[in-house]
């Protein structure tokens, strides 16, 4: 088994609580989602982080996924609808193609910007393809710190 580590720090939800049809019909596979704590004062960005050792097989300023080792393909959604900002608020700390190690930071975003818009800046993390409830769900509604375990796949 392999421990993916949670990428921002927050409250874990449900995948079915995600205002997203495709995540909480768990439609590109399972997981759960963080609902990210307001950032520190001072309008700081908020690290999101790989939750595994691999590499960013696809990334944009919204969301990225990340191929560990064995094969399995990670995503992590900064936000719902948040595709739509084209990129405002967000800032990338790598490249495509990338290799990272669990914790490294990938993407960066300013969540007052998601609010702004309207949007809900819930991060799903799924792994892809996956069967439906397949993630082990013991994490949700618990507080989880950037970089501690999420759950295992």
């Amino acid at each position: 088994m392999t421990v993916a580590l949670a990428p921002v720090t927050g409250r874990v939800v449900s995948l079915a609580d995600v205002p997203d049809a495709v995540f909480a019909g768990q439609l590109v596979g399972a997981g759960v989602a963080i609902e990210p704590s307001a950032p520190p004062a001072g309008g700081r960005l908020v690290d999101v982080v790989s939750p595994v050792d691999g590499e960013v097989v696809k990334l944009h300023p919204h969301a990225f996924a990340v191929v560990h080792e064995s094969g399995t393909g990670l995503l992590v959604h900064v936000g719902i609808d948040t595709v739509k900002l084209g990129g405002e608020g967000f800032e990338l700390a790598i490249a495509e193609g990338a290799a990272v190690a669990a914790g490294d930071v990938v993407v960066r975003f300013d969540p007052t910007v998601v609010a702004a818009a309207g949007y809900s800046a819930v991060c799903p993390v799924v792994v892809l393809d996956s069967a439906p409830d397949s993630v082990p769900q013991q994490s949700v509604g618990s507080d989880v710190e950037v970089r501690s375990a999420l759950f295992e796949f």
